[in-house]
């Protein structure tokens, strides 16, 4: 482990070797293999491909080309997979994860040389596409194990279903062991705990459970008890009026000071993508059935007022610009109080007559109107986007391409905040200033998230013109975290070289667009019994 840079730090949260769960022993048992039948929308977009893809590795260790492109991968996808197996982490023996990054151009080592849950998410999917699935159990089992650490910031002791931001292999030279030491928020920007990465771990259990068909793993006591902890956090009963999950700002992978405190769309869309995950994998025995019942009357809720009150295109958008203020009764039609003269005025240029998006966040008096991309992508993905809002987010990009995509897939968010505005939301955040990071900054790592969109609405082209910009010049530029600038031209002022999530993602749009049947495993088809009845249109309608 210190080949790979990794340095002992102390925490109250450590796993210990009598910390260990027996679930390798538990797993030993032989794997139940079962066929994985495709639905519709996996066989639909498998036909987007004219042949089917080879399932194999080549020589290089890496995917294939696909057979309708009759050519070899591109050089980058050697190189890529090359780096990806150098940020590996190594725990007794078996891999955990992949570093945040490796970066040799510079000795601040920061917390770039932990593995981060969200950020390892690309890089499991790139090996479980690439038929390397024992690394991802590793890191479910490990963290699994990590959750059940006793977490405490201060004086203060967080819920039992929090999962772990990141952790990182620490050697004692003194006992000659290694141990995991794992962050909950209390070493983070603003100590804040990672909401998402409980999300994401749902998530990637059944992105495991799909692409292996081993159901031994999901079934496991330790498993769905974790899931059920995690789920405990979210579905308690308190004084909430929405469905929503109310959240502090830094809680996701926007980590730090951006104005998304209140019920921002990525936590939501990843909330609602891992409730109806956790939903196909828990059993309905004991308290599980109990677990159930309230995941699918939330899930009913929150795609309500998800599809209704978040949704915005141009006859949306004109009807709250006519919004009346301070109605009374369950008449009202204005529900959050929403003042029509707080609508920006860039959104009326920026929305087209075809296309529209999940606003950032909705509360009370309070609309945040900032397209962010991974919520919309994630909701997408997940079916929480109805199958016109989805095709509408398509034409957004489409019609939008210049400020969403530029020179650099993908805009975290548009447009930046700059001037008085900054100062006030970020706090002066000397990282966050206008078009760069998490302040209108360009993430390759979107891209993986981008793909899948595209392909589940069965328009790969989109995605395709993405990759192109992003084969031009992210091997040149050393794979940075990301780029600054209105059109992403500028690798990034802080941007780490060589961040592994940015590799990864590429890896994994390059697979699914190689092999679009990879979608299932992280695609979710709409619910019928979810479908509500919008009244709005959910797009303007074709002129």
């Amino acid at each position: 482990m210190e080949s790979l840079g990794l340095r002992a730090v102390g925490s109250h949260c450590s796993l210990s070797e009598m910390d260990d769960l027996d679930l390798n022993r538990a797993l030993d048992r032989p794997r139940l293999k079962i066929e994985r039948k495709r639905s519709f929308d996996e066989r639909s977009m498998s036909e987007l491909s004219r042949h089917d893809s080879p399932r194999g590795r080549s020589v290089l260790d890496t995917p294939l080309s696909s057979a309708r492109n009759s050519f070899e991968p591109h050089p980058m996808m050697a190189e890529a997979w090359e780096a990806l197996r150098r940020s590996m982490v190594f725990f007794r023996g078996l891999p955990v994860g992949t570093l945040a990054a490796v970066d040799n151009t510079t000795d601040e080592v920061l917390n770039y040389d932990q593995v981060f849950v969200r950020d390892f998410v690309p890089s499991a999917l790139a090996f479980l596409m690439n038929g390397e699935s024992d690394i991802v159990k590793h890191f479910l089992l490990k963290t699994l194990q990590l959750q059940d650490s006793e977490k405490r910031v201060d004086r203060f002791k967080l819920g039992k279903g929090v999962m772990p931001a990141s952790f990182k292999v620490s050697h004692d030279p003194i006992r000659e062991t290694d141990h995991l030491v794992a962050d909950f928020g209390e070493t983070a920007i603003g100590r804040v705990a990672p909401v998402d990465s409980g999300f994401w771990w749902i998530i990637l259990l059944r992105a495991y459970t799909k692409s292996t068909g081993d159901l031994t793993l999901s079934e496991t006591p330790e498993c769905q008890k974790g899931m059920k902890l995690i789920l405990s956090l979210c579905l308690a009963e308190g004084f909430d009026t929405f469905p929503t999950l109310l959240c502090a700002d830094g809680c996701s992978m926007i980590d730090r000071r951006m104005g998304v405190y209140g019920y921002p769309i990525e936590i939501q869309a990843l909330f609602y993508m891992a409730l109806r995950c956790a939903l196909s994998m828990l059993k309905p025995d004991g308290d599980g059935r109990e677990c159930i019942e309230k995941i699918t009357k939330r899930l009913h809720a929150l795609s309500f007022h998800m599809r209704n009150y978040f949704w915005l295109d141009y006859q949306q958008l004109n009807d709250i610009y006519r919004y009346k203020t301070e109605e009374y009764s369950h008449t009202a039609v204005n529900k959050f109080n929403v003042m029509p003269d707080s609508i920006p005025d860039w959104v009326f240029d920026f929305m087209p007559l075809r296309g529209g998006y999940f606003v950032g966040n909705v509360g009370p008096a309070h609309m945040d109107f900032r397209w962010f991309a991974l919520g919309n992508c994630v909701s997408i993905m997940s079916s929480l986007a109805t199958p016109d809002q989805s095709m509408a987010i398509m034409d957004l990009l489409e019609h939008r391409w210049d400020e969403l995509v530029g020179e650099m897939p993908l805009k975290i968010c548009y447009p930046c905040l700059e001037g008085h505005e900054w100062r006030i939301v970020t706090g002066c955040d000397p990282k966050n200033t206008r078009w760069s990071y998490h302040n209108g900054g360009s993430w390759p790592v979107l891209l993986w998230q981008l793909t899948a969109a595209c392909i589940k609405t069965g328009r790969p082209q989109i995605a395709r013109r993405a990759v192109d910009l992003i084969e031009s010049r992210l091997h040149r530029d050393c794979w940075p975290e990301y780029y600054d600038g209105k059109l992403g031209r500028y690798v990034g002022k802080q941007a780490r070289k060589y961040q592994t999530w940015s590799i990864a993602g590429y890896l994994v749009a390059k697979m699914l667009l190689e092999d679009p049947s990879h979608i299932g495993m992280i695609s979710l088809e709409e619910d019928k019994l979810m479908k509500p009845v919008i009244k709005r249109s959910a797009s303007w309608p074709q002129l």
